[in-house]
């Protein structure tokens, strides 16, 4: 078992005492908090990661000392903070990592980010999602929970119906051509794509094959308002919070963003793929 998996069972352990200490059960919690009752069972099983804002309306609901509070937030703050292993991770279950990433889009404002490889998660079909999770279970081992992912995944895309909320996404062409799915799948995902490029509040970008890089189109990555950004590789899921690091990777996006096409010509780009798929289809 990973130091960090470790790390989270025994934060699960500590708050789910607390919780029994105040009498209170899960449920009677997960009311106090305006959680699913779900969430405190994953939380404790060490199924999902408890937040510092978890931690604390946790400990404010069990009227925790100030001593206690300062030690769980430090637990917790450092699991988000580590270098955390994706084979450890998924082990946990792919639904369980979709939770996790979907509690931190809840407190999410402004939403940055480029994916070099797939289509961005919040705007994926269910039947793509399904062909992404199967490779991902089979290279790293994870739970055979596709369904239950999908459904996750599918509740997080009603996050981009707030319109409190804005979202800057950006693809290579490259990645509207992958045959991670078959055909047909790949069609109706470029379908979803040109819906979803007409939401007021969301600006979808296409790196087209002509466009000159600014740099090497090399991991993925995620800005989460001005104070996080979340980098994924084979091995780690890197969690940056230092400043110099969240305006390195601004930047680097607002780069990309400058070969990028937008609005209509985004659109004509994703229409040619069509156009392409439906070609090799017809052979």
């Amino acid at each position: 078992m990973s130091g960090f998996q470790q790390g989270r069972i025994d934060l699960g352990a500590r708050l789910r005492q607390l919780r029994e200490n105040a009498q209170l059960s899960g449920k009677d919690l997960a009311a106090l908090l305006g959680w699913q009752a779900s969430k405190v069972s994953r939380i404790e099983n060490a199924r999902q990661s408890a937040t510092e804002d978890d931690v604390v309306v946790w400990c404010q609901a069990v009227f925790a000392g100030p001593e206690v509070v300062d030690e769980l937030l430090s637990r917790a703050i450092a699991l988000l903070e580590r270098q955390d292993s994706w084979r450890q991770r998924h082990k946990s279950g792919l639904a369980a990592l979709q939770e996790d990433v979907r509690d931190l889009e809840s407190r999410t404002k402004l939403f940055r980010v480029f994916e070099p490889g797939v289509v961005i998660g919040l705007l994926q079909t269910a039947e793509y999602a399904r062909h992404i999770f199967t490779k991902v279970r089979r290279v790293y081992g994870a739970d055979d929970d596709v369904d239950a992912a999908i459904q996750v995944r599918m509740r997080r895309q009603e996050i981009l119906y707030d319109q409190a909320r804005r979202f800057r996404f950006l693809l290579p062409e490259a990645v509207l051509r992958y045959r991670l799915a078959p055909d047909d799948v790949m069609r109706g995902q470029l379908d979803r794509l040109l819906a979803v490029t007409t939401l007021p509040n969301v600006e979808f970008g296409v790196i087209p094959f002509t466009a000159q890089l600014p740099s090497a189109l090399l991991n993925g990555f995620w800005i989460y308002n001005d104070s996080m950004v979340g980098v994924a590789t084979r091995t780690k899921d890197l969690v940056l919070r230092d400043p110099e690091d969240v305006a390195f990777y601004a930047s680097a996006f607002e780069d990309l963003c400058d070969v990028a096409v937008f609005g209509d010509q985004a659109r004509e780009v994703i229409v040619r793929v069509l156009v392409a798929f439906a070609k090799q289809s017809a052979l």
